[in-house]
């Protein structure tokens, strides 16, 4: 059966890419907070599933000098590319979880209870230790480099995914981090084939090349998404996909929508730019709540900040 194909609409109604689907009833959507002038109606539940690792982030106030002190500034939180995109989610009024695997060492415990305070209902398998983490490296010129160690995630087994966790769940947002490698892709197939929209992020030309193109590729034609998120260098790298929506984000020049082999381009919102960090995430959870208006709003909040989190 074909999946429902649609993504809310910042007026309120649903846009559809192919059949309309009735807007959520009243049970089953509720009115978001505005954000700026941008007022949203949302899906019951949307879901991500991959990485909650701990997140260090470091701005550098010049580059860095061997032997010797760096200076900068760090922020230290819950990240991963899954959990930054439901902690924005549940930032922008929609309802957020995260699923994963995760251990109950002190910085598991640290970040599950940051995500939890966030207003993301946090579910998955757990484990005694092996919390990821994750070092972002942000010079002063916004550009950013990251160091990554994803811990117990990736063990993520089909069989330790329970069927509940998406029981009403709207859509379900899947990074390319957690396709790309097993046993994890093996619980994300499945997951998807238990949520009536998928969406996709192309996440790291470093990890597509890693695993193979023709992986990525032969993975995204069994899930069927109708949304797939890419940055420019990861849209060049995959070429032509066929999903009924590509976005490509594009930094300061914003992003461009390819749709029903049309293409839109939207410009970006002025930011003073202190940090990238998150930015694609925070754009891809505006876009799925209420289309490129929003996520363009959350892009330019996210990068005025330190960290990816809200």
């Amino acid at each position: 059966m074909p999946r429902p194909r649609f993504y809310p609409h910042p007026s309120g109604g649903s846009k559809a890419g192919g059949a309309a689907e009735e807007p959520a009833d009243e049970e089953g959507a509720k009115a978001a907070p505005a954000f700026g002038v941008h007022a949203v109606r949302v899906p019951r539940v949307i879901c991500a599933l991959g990485d909650l690792l701990l997140d260090v982030v470091v701005r550098l106030e010049s580059p860095i000098a061997e032997d010797t002190d760096t200076y900068g500034r760090t922020r230290v939180g819950a990240g991963g590319q899954a959990a930054n995109v439901a902690a924005w989610v549940a930032a922008l009024g929609g309802r957020a979880r995260l699923v994963g695997k995760r251990a109950r060492d002190p910085i598991g415990r640290l970040v599950v209870e940051e995500l939890e305070r966030r207003d993301v209902d946090v579910v998955g398998p757990e484990v005694e230790y092996g919390t990821g983490t994750v070092v972002s490296i942000a010079t002063a010129d916004g550009r950013r480099t990251m160091l990554s160690d994803r811990g117990v995630a990736p063990a993520f087994r089909l069989d330790e995914l329970d069927p509940s966790w998406l029981a009403d769940c709207e859509r379900l947002h899947l990074p390319a981090y957690s396709l790309l490698t097993s046993p994890i892709r093996e619980s994300a197939l499945a997951a998807a084939r238990l949520a009536p929209a998928v969406s996709v992020d192309l996440s790291s030309t470093a990890a597509i090349r890693a695993a193979g193109l023709a992986e990525l590729q032969a993975v995204i034609g069994e899930l069927g998404p109708d949304i797939v998120f890419a940055n420019e260098d990861e849209a060049t790298l995959v070429g032509d996909l066929d999903v009924e929506t590509l976005v490509v984000k594009r930094g300061a020049r914003g992003c461009s929508v390819r749709r029903a082999g049309a293409e839109t381009d939207h410009a970006a919102e002025a930011a003073e730019v202190v940090d990238s960090t998150g930015a694609g995430d925070a754009f891809a959870a505006g876009f799925l709540l209420g289309g490129p208006e929003l996520a363009l709003a959350a892009a330019a909040r996210c990068v005025a900040q330190m960290g990816a989190m809200p």
